[in-house]
């Protein structure tokens, strides 16, 4: 084979005869080298970016690889013998040279070049937020994201972290829970997320990530189904958040900053709570209006305010610890204890004056009290003390744990200035108090949009974060255990304290400093969680996988989520009437915990299925570790709150479930498809072992569909039928065969598979469609039959509709197919189920109220006979229906002792059914003899009247396929004119037309004198009295039956007699309502055994 080797040389545009008149705007440029780049590069303007694509070929003007220049409409055009190019190739169409072999396929192929241009103009911006983008960046040059771990990962991870609960509840978590446990509930809940933070980091650097944060992650990982469920689960936790940081700004304003500013107050001690509460509604609800304008006004304010916000949590955080080295020296701190009575300060707290013979409280009477240093300083000892949990119920006096008060003293009066605990304190409460502290992990990834290299920030920013966080918190813990007394510790609001903060009386050099920065960074804290959980609110309604929230997915122009953050302020508004910290806090922890579980999850099932597309570039991860935090997660859920863990996950199903019937569907490449693969596979090689026993036979039906020329289904209650016996359970695979050629007729094929599937959606049928390209739709249905299902889970059962009017068909193949179906069948072994009259069989919507279903067993095949009407009794269509056997006997049989062995047999198998025997009465050898001849006699009058009418008729054969079995060579001898006397029962356009061949004088009246002196085929005329005896039996039995079950004989071996088979079916059902004809597969499917 000769080579052609193409030479591109070095030219200028001069050198090109011709262009120097097109273009003389070009001379001065030169193609020192021929450049080859993406067409969507050439500019029209420029006639020369056609040449320097191609250049010149090197050669003589009559070589193969001499290309010509044409001109014309100052267009240049380039044509090549070796480019396929009948009509001129203007730039649009132009293809590189070197890309000849693959131009036709450039539409869904693109060259490697114009791929790589695409994904390096690639955005990640969040859903809705481009529009936003724009709109502020009007007449300014847009920017590439120049973010780097410190900035976009590490500083925004610490300021969601560090919140509420290290200022307002730490001390009272270690006082309650001592210094061992207040370390092991920070180390559990730090552990958790360092965990969660590592799976995250594999998840968020396994490919491009748009911001979004969690729910991107498990959604693109888990499907749509959990992504939505712990979306949504993720949205409401930070929308309870927001509701918490506001309760925490609020009781950091009425009970440290402005106690005046309350509106309710109440007269008597039993009722301060309450009026306390109230306040924190009235000013949370206002602080949550004043938020919600402020974020509806402009995130860029929001985003302003964030960097005061973190700069107040970090000077709080390091007076904090400068007070606790400064506390080395004792404070002036003061807090009242039992030790013993004096005449202080103290008495006159407690009595009615300075005199010892006051009258005092009978409590203060009961017990001895002093005055000690509230903050003794690193240097006291203290910490022996603060080791050991105390545990307090609600209403008991905190007080010194070595110093308990007496048992029979007279209970506390709430009118003195006691400190009484507000709730009871339990390990589980605690956690579920502090766990909020930790969350904020996913900080940096809802700001992958942002960052230059977020694959490489994401996870050193966010574990050096969670490390940053979780020394601060462990650190704290032992700082105040070591530094305050225990009493105060205890004390929540600082009443011991003179009512000040008690975390502010351990900072320096003022307690206002963590006064004000604690309610700086709450109320930072409050807007960005309501920044961020409309924009996952509005993420997850664009995803279109909830339709009830795709009204959210709407907002202004700018793209700024309107209606989702109303609806954030309306749920963030039910926090804010809870009004208690202590009890927002757990709901929250419910609602991230989920998160982080299914983060988790995600990242050990990529792990461990091995997923091609898993490729982390974090490579610190390891599945071990994801079920570790997978694990952790439940246990915080169930230790925290059980009740409030069930409320989430019965939560997280109902989405799940509403998302898995009602959604949308998205195909986005999961993990639980994955696993479903995994799971199939490994089930599939299972069932692969060895053939089912027979105690696990269960109907595998493949639905044999017919389309009319519009692609419509013919008789789609087929498939109506199929369900029921199904019961909706059960593998079911739905074909149909299409005529043609598959290069030609693959759009049809993809028609009618979406015809099939809209069928099956309407009918509600679990299962698999297949449509096959065939010339001919016997070879289709056979090809289906044999190739159907994988592995175990093949078809054992076919059902095929009956060829309606199939002697008045005008596809005269229609009987034919099904004849050739029905020995497909039988060959491959399966059982086959043929519903006659099947447009009479109730729908799913038409229950029968009453009724029998019948069975004629005639023959045993295997037990279908028996199974199907129980299969069938399952259904909501034929569950009243009763069930009746019928059996044949003959004249030898003792029909008595058949019926009790079939009752017996019935009771084994443990199906209720009536039972007859009907006994069919032998005809005498004279009367049998007569009335063969009557039959034989109306018989042939039928086939006469046939031949009259099939006369005139042309003898044009419609299928030259079955020429083969008509024109069979004769075989010598006496057996010749026998085999040409044989007389078929019915008359069809092809046997006229062969008949006529044969016997040229049929048409005239001797040759039906002819006719009358043929001898009959003793075999058929024994079947088809057969036929019409077992009719006269079973109609005349079950006439009113809601349907009626028989065996279907087989067809003949000689498929001469197909036209016979189909009379003897016809006469077989003829009478009867709904037919559902029988015929096993030749193994048994039933058994009595348990």
């Amino acid at each position: 084979m000769a080579s052609v080797r193409f030479t591109v040389t070095p030219t200028k545009a001069e050198d090109l005869p011709g262009l120097s008149d097109t273009s003389p705007d070009i001379s001065s440029r030169s193609g020192a080298r021929v450049r080859f780049g993406s067409r969507e590069s050439v500019n029209r303007s420029d006639p020369l970016s056609e040449v320097s694509g191609g250049g010149t070929a090197g050669g003589g003007g009559d070589t193969p690889e001499h290309s010509s220049v044409d001109q014309g409409d100052g267009n240049s055009k380039i044509s090549s013998v070796y480019i396929n190019n009948t009509h001129g190739v203007d730039d649009d169409d132009f293809y590189d040279r070197n890309l000849a072999l693959f131009e036709e396929e450039m539409d869904t192929r693109p060259k490697v070049s114009s791929l790589l241009n695409r994904l390096a103009n690639y955005t990640n911006l969040t859903q809705g937020a481009k529009e936003h983008e724009e709109a502020e960046s009007i007449g300014e040059k847009k920017k590439s994201p120049q973010m780097g771990t410190f900035m976009g990962v590490y500083l925004p991870c610490l300021q969601n972290i560090f919140g509420v609960i290290l200022f307002l509840r730490l001390t009272w978590v270690v006082g309650n829970a001592g210094v061992l446990q207040g370390l092991c509930i920070v180390f559990v809940c730090c552990c958790c997320t360092m965990l969660t933070a590592i799976s995250m980091s594999a998840i968020a650097t396994n490919g491009v990530v748009p911001a979004g944060g969690a729910y991107f992650m498990i959604s693109r990982s888990l499907g749509p189904e959990f992504g939505g469920a712990v979306g949504l689960c993720f949205y409401l936790g930070t929308t309870f958040a927001g509701a918490m940081y506001i309760l925490g700004a609020i009781e950091i304003l009425l009970m440290y900053i402005a106690p005046k500013a309350a509106i309710f107050e109440s007269k008597h001690p039993e009722g301060e709570g309450a009026a306390m509460l109230n306040n924190m509604r009235v000013y949370g609800s206002i602080c949550l209006l004043l938020m919600s304008l402020l974020v509806f006004v402009g995130v860029k304010y929001v985003n302003k305010l964030a960097s005061i916000f973190l700069a107040c949590v970090i000077v709080s955080i390091v007076s904090i610890y400068v007070g606790a080295l400064v506390s080395a020296s004792p404070s002036t701190g003061c807090a009242c204890w039992e030790t013993e009575q004096s005449t202080t300060s103290i008495w006159k707290l407690f009595c009615d004056g300075p005199e010892l013979n006051a009258s005092c409280d009978k409590y203060f009477n009961s017990n001895n009290f002093s005055e000690i240093a509230g903050i003794p300083g690193l240097a006291s000892g203290v910490i022996s003390e603060n080791l050991w949990s105390a545990y307090l119920s609600k209403g008991d006096v905190v007080e010194k744990g070595s110093l308990e008060s007496s048992v029979d003293a007279h209970p506390a009066s709430t009118h003195q200035p006691y400190v009484f605990a507000d709730i009871t304190t339990s390990f589980t409460l605690l956690v579920g108090i502090f766990f909020p502290s930790v969350t904020g992990i996913m900080a940096g990834s809802n700001r992958s949009g942002d960052l230059k290299d977020a694959q490489r920030s994401i996870p050193i920013g966010t574990i050096l974060a969670i490390l940053t966080t979780s020394i601060v918190y462990l650190t704290s813990v032992v700082l105040f255990g070591a530094c305050i007394e225990g009493v105060v510790l205890r004390d929540k609001f600082g009443d011991s304290v003179k009512g000040n903060l008690v975390v502010g009386t351990l900072a320096w050099p003022s307690p206002w400093v963590i006064v004000i920065g604690s309610f700086f960074s709450t109320c930072g804290a409050g807007l960005q969680s309501l920044t961020g959980a409309p924009r996952l609110l509005q993420a997850i309604a664009k995803d279109n996988i909830i339709p009830f929230l795709r009204v959210f997915g709407h907002g202004k122009a700018n793209g700024e989520p309107t209606w989702a953050l109303l609806l954030t302020a309306l749920i963030a508004e039910l926090g804010i009437l809870i009004a208690s910290l202590d009890l927002v806090a757990p709901i929250l922890t419910m609602f991230f915990l989920m998160c982080y579980l299914f983060v988790n999850l995600a990242c050990g099932l990529q792990t461990l299925l091995r997923t091609p597309n898993w490729r982390p570039r974090f490579s610190y991860y390891h599945w071990t570790l994801s079920f570790l935090g997978m694990t952790i997660c439940l246990a915080l859920m169930f230790i925290s709150s059980w009740y409030y863990a069930i409320v989430a996950m019965v939560i997280a199903g109902m989405i799940y479930k509403y998302i898995e019937y009602h959604g949308a569907e998205k195909e986005w490449g999961d993990g639980i498809r994955g696993l479903s693969l995994s799971a199939a596979r490994y089930a599939l090689l299972r069932l692969e072992e060895g053939p089912p026993h027979t105690k696990n036979w269960r109907p595998q039906v493949l639905v044999l569909l017919k389309l009319d020329e519009d692609a419509h289904v013919k008789s789609p209650r087929l498939l109506t039928f199929a369900s029921q016996l199904k019961a909706g359970k059960g593998l079911t695979i739905v074909g149909t065969v299409v005529s043609g050629n598959f290069l030609q007729s693959y759009g049809e094929a993809l028609a009618a598979e979406q015809t099939l599937k809209h069928l099956m959606d309407k009918e509600r049928v679990k299962g698999f469609c297949q449509c096959i390209v065939a010339q001919k739709p016997r070879e289709g249905i056979s090809h289906m039959i044999q190739s159907s299902g994988l592995g175990g889970m093949k078809p054992n059962t076919v059902v095929m509709g009956w060829p309606h009017a199939w002697r008045q068909s005008e596809d005269p193949q229609s009987w034919k197919t099904f004849i050739n179906t029905v020995r497909v069948t039988t060959a491959a072994h399966l059982a086959l189920l043929v519903p006659k009259n099947i447009s009479l069989f109730p729908s799913n919507s038409e229950p029968c109220t009453e009724g029998y279903i019948d069975v004629w067993w005639i023959v045993h095949d295997g037990g279908m006979l028996m199974l199907l009407p129980f299969l069938l009794r399952q259904h909501k269509v034929w569950r009243k229906c009763g069930m009746r056997i019928f059996t044949v006997a003959q004249m030898e049989d003792n029909s008595i002792q058949m019926k009790k062995d079939l009752a017996t047999f019935l009771y084994h198998l443990r199906i209720e059914a009536e039972v007859e025997v009907v006994e069919m009465v032998r005809f005498s050898h004279e009367k049998q003899r007569v009335h063969v001849s009557v039959s034989y006699q109306a018989q042939l009058v039928k086939d006469r009247n046939s031949m009259l009418r099939l006369t005139s008729i042309g003898s044009d054969d419609d299928d030259d396929t079955d020429g083969g079995e008509r024109d069979r060579p004769v075989s010598s001898g006496g057996g010749s004119s026998e085999h040409h006397r044989r007389v078929q029962m019915t008359w069809t356009k092809e046997k006229t037309s062969q008949y006529r061949a044969t016997h040229s004088g049929c048409s005239t009246p001797e040759g039906f004198r002819d006719m009358l002196s043929i001898r009959p085929d003793h075999s058929n005329v024994r079947r088809m009295h057969t036929a019409v005896k077992l009719n006269e039996v079973i109609v005349n039995k079950s006439h009113d039956a809601r349907l009626v079950l028989l065996n279907m004989p087989g067809p003949p071996r000689n498929p001469d007699g197909d036209e016979n088979y189909m009379e003897f079916l016809e006469v077989l059902t003829e009478g009867l309502e709904r037919v559902l004809l029988v015929r096993g597969g030749g193994s048994e499917v039933i058994t009595i055994y348990s």
